[in-house]
């Protein structure tokens, strides 16, 4: 009888596995299959943005041989994962999204006049072999099928090699070389150790410690700046991808007023509002492009609350901070503050007005040529004049807003504004000069969000105020004449609210 033990596992599951490995049942399932389809796409409509994007970074870094993996999958638990997503620098610089091959790499080698691109990345084996089968990480069975090379240069209109041939790449690099760090920590050491090597090399080849070697991490921290900061402006494709995003968040939020009845019925209703719009993101996107915040009654007074356990009862605001994310990476960000029963109080509407008033006073001043900062100060302005018009603060807003003051902003600790795009905190590694100081030009994305959150236990306003928690959040497109709020048309006044609510 031929031997069935169990294929060594890929990971934490020999005890458990069964799998067959006897030639005669390899010959069986290697047998009798239909011949695949591996007809060549059209390039994808991104290829010739990231094509782009490519010949700025290789002006930037003329001779140096850039590396950016796209990241490995990251485990959950034992021996399941996280949904994959290939990091963001590797998706700009490509164009591959939600389709992306887990482990890929691509490298940019320079030759005179630029860099030739080649994409690494794991091809199927044949379905003669154990891996189609037997292999839970990344067999066929498992996973499903891998595009061929030729499908993949075709599709993102690069250079594509099996990630077997990275090897011989990385062989031929010198201290120069430079990877997007802490995407993936075991190429990340090889590439560390080949440039220590190449580092104290001689002329005659022989190995020896010649000179301390170069600020290699620095470097490479440096190189994730410049790839941040390519991103600050978008070009026509990314714009587009924003627009959708929004359109498909606004849908999602029409799905959690449409599911109120389910929402006030559950003890954890915040869930069902959680789940709800997830269903959305994952039918009309990838997935939600951050944890959906989810905030009834006094959790909307906690700026990141996304464990959302708690009952929504009538009477109470939701504030609902969520954003779908597109297969193309790029997501929205937007917030609106519902009352849950349809109207708002007195306290309520008063609260909201005046957060919508800041956000609208942040957007008026928004063109080419003023500074990020600014947005913010526009609208801490009339946050400042709020509270102290209803008694809030121990002075008057002017001396509010002194920077050795700030008393308003105990009730509005977080800032007005981040850039938008592949991640929803996008641009994070740029240089503060060009971010927080930076001046605005057209093509930028970025929030207006501010806010007003009254804790629950604050003794420094009257009771009618505590556990109110309002934000409201738009997705802003700098133009060259002034601005456009992306999510314009998702209701934003109080009496549209209501509208909304009852419609």
């Amino acid at each position: 009888m031929a031997d069935e033990t169990a294929v060594p596992a890929p990971r934490a599951t020999a005890n458990r596995s069964t799998t067959p490995v006897s030639g005669t049942f390899t010959d069986y399932i290697g047998s009798n299959w239909a011949d695949r389809d591996d007809s060549i796409p059209e390039p994808r409509e991104q290829a010739p943005f990231a094509a782009a994007r490519r010949r700025r970074v290789s002006e930037l870094y003329p001779a140096a041989t850039l590396i950016i993996p796209a990241g490995a999958s990251k485990v959950r638990s034992n021996d399941t994962d996280y949904p994959y997503r290939a990091h963001s620098g590797f998706a700009h610089l490509t164009g591959w999204g939600s389709d992306t091959v887990p482990g890929s790499v691509l490298v940019l080698t320079p030759r005179d006049g630029g860099h030739d691109a080649t994409v690494y990345f794991r091809e199927a084996a044949g379905r003669d072999s154990d891996e189609f089968y037997a292999n839970s990480d990344i067999g066929e069975f498992w996973t499903g099928r891998r595009p061929t090379p030729r499908q993949v240069a075709a599709d993102l209109g690069l250079a594509t090699a099996g990630l077997g041939e990275l090897d011989t790449a990385l062989e031929g690099i010198d201290s120069t070389a430079i990877i997007l760090r802490d995407v993936d920590s075991a190429l990340t050491e090889r590439v560390d150790h080949a440039r220590v090597l190449a580092h104290n090399t001689d002329d005659n080849g022989n190995f020896a410690f010649l000179a301390a070697p170069g600020p290699f991490e620095q470097v490479d921290m440096d190189f994730a700046r410049d790839l941040s900061e390519l991103r600050l402006v978008k070009d026509e494709f990314e714009v587009a991808q924003m627009r959708l995003a929004v359109a498909a968040t606004a849908r999602g939020f029409d799905d959690v007023i449409a599911d109120r009845p389910a929402i006030l019925a559950h003890p954890r209703g915040e869930r069902i509002v959680e789940g709800t719009f997830n269903r959305r993101a994952r039918a009309d996107g990838n997935t939600v492009g951050y944890d959906t915040i989810a905030a009834a009654g006094e959790h909307a007074c906690i700026l990141h609350w996304t464990r959302n356990d708690g009952p929504v009862r009538a009477g109470d605001l939701i504030l609902l901070d969520a954003g779908v994310e597109l297969d193309s990476y790029y997501t929205a960000d937007i917030t609106r503050t519902l009352p849950v029963n349809g109207t708002f109080s007195e306290t309520q509407r008063r609260v909201y007005e005046a957060v919508r008033e800041a956000a609208d006073a942040a957007f008026h001043i928004v063109r080419p040529g003023i500074r990020f900062r600014e947005v913010h100060q526009a609208a801490m302005a009339v946050i400042a004049a709020k509270t102290a018009e209803w008694g809030l603060l121990p002075g008057s807003a002017e001396e509010s807003l002194q920077p050795d003051n700030q008393f308003h902003r105990r009730y509005m600790v977080h800032g007005t504004s981040h850039h938008l795009g592949l991640d929803v905190h996008d641009c994070a590694q740029a240089r503060r000069e060009l971010y927080l100081d930076g001046v605005l030009e057209a093509g930028m994305v970025f929030t207006i969000e501010p806010g007003l959150y009254f804790q629950p236990d604050d003794l420094s306003v009257p009771a009618e105020y505590r556990g109110i928690g309002v934000r409201i959040e738009d997705d802003i497109l700098v133009t060259d004449s002034g601005a456009e709020n992306l999510s314009i048309g998702i209701p934003r006044t109080a009496d549209d609210v209501e509208a909304w609510l009852k419609a």
